[in-house]
């Protein structure tokens, strides 16, 4: 019998759902990102949402700022699946420059922080 596959995150779009997460959810800095974590009582897979301010730079390079983030968001939660939580990730200046092995250790980390594992 082949494993099951898992659902992949919902995303978060609307503005609104992001200053939710940003006003009424956990923050947690580390060295390659910011991550904000909400609890919410829908016991469902975790919605994420990715976003790089413009102090990062240009399209392109915030573009893949979020590629980056993207990546490293849907291995670690493959291997360690979440439910009932809204995540907010926001890039960094070095999460462009950041080795992926590191940048995957800062998720972690920060996820920890944010007390959600």
């Amino acid at each position: 019998m082949a494993p099951e596959l898992s659902r992949p995150a919902e995303r978060l779009k609307r503005r609104a759902e992001f200053l939710r997460v940003a006003s009424k959810g956990r923050r947690a800095s580390v060295y390659g990102m910011v991550v904000q974590a909400l609890a919410h009582d829908d016991p469902g897979p975790v919605r994420i949402g990715f976003t790089v301010t413009k102090k990062v730079g240009n399209a392109v390079i915030r573009n893949r700022t979020k590629r980056r983030l993207r990546e490293a968001a849907r291995l670690l939660l493959r291997d360690a699946p979440v439910h009932g939580v809204d995540l907010v990730l926001i890039g960094r200046d070095a999460t462009r420059s950041r080795p992926f092995a590191l940048l995957m250790d800062d998720l972690r980390r920060a996820l920890n922080k944010a007390g959600v594992s």
